[in-house]
């Protein structure tokens, strides 16, 4: 089998790679979360691709049908699905509530103001628990 053979796993490895890029390199949140998004369905795509039997159906039985499809894969794929949905709410979520505590959905921002804060309190002779 050829290499282009195997497109999907390329693609794949593509969005994975680009998703761990988008998730390391951006200091936005909002393009944090996206790109575990696209990290999280290059994940789907690779169990889908693994699951794929040639000539293969669905597994019932029939006495003419030799090759079976493993619906197993599809099946947590779609549960894989479902909680990536709800992890990007709650991760929406979040992001909309530093936004407000912060003022800046930036990473290096909010750190900026965690030391500022963290060096007036200490200035002060507060403490944070």
């Amino acid at each position: 089998m050829s290499s282009l053979g195997l497109y999907n796993y390329w693609v794949v490895v593509v969005l994975m790679m680009s998703g761990l890029y988008i998730v390391v390199a951006h200091g936005n949140l909002v393009k944090k979360l996206i790109g575990l998004n696209v990290f999280q369905a290059s994940v789907f795509m690779m169990y889908i691709s693994m699951g794929k039997v040639a000539g293969g159906t669905a597994p019932i039985l029939d006495e003419s049908i030799k090759v079976y499809s493993n619906p197993l894969p599809h099946v947590l794929i779609l549960t894989g699905i479902v909680v990536g949905v709800a992890t990007t709410a709650v991760g929406a979520a979040l992001i909309v509530r530093i936004k407000r505590a912060y003022g800046t959905i930036e990473e290096y921002e909010i750190e900026k103001h965690e030391i500022e804060e963290e060096e007036t309190n200490a200035a002060e002779g507060l403490t944070c628990f």
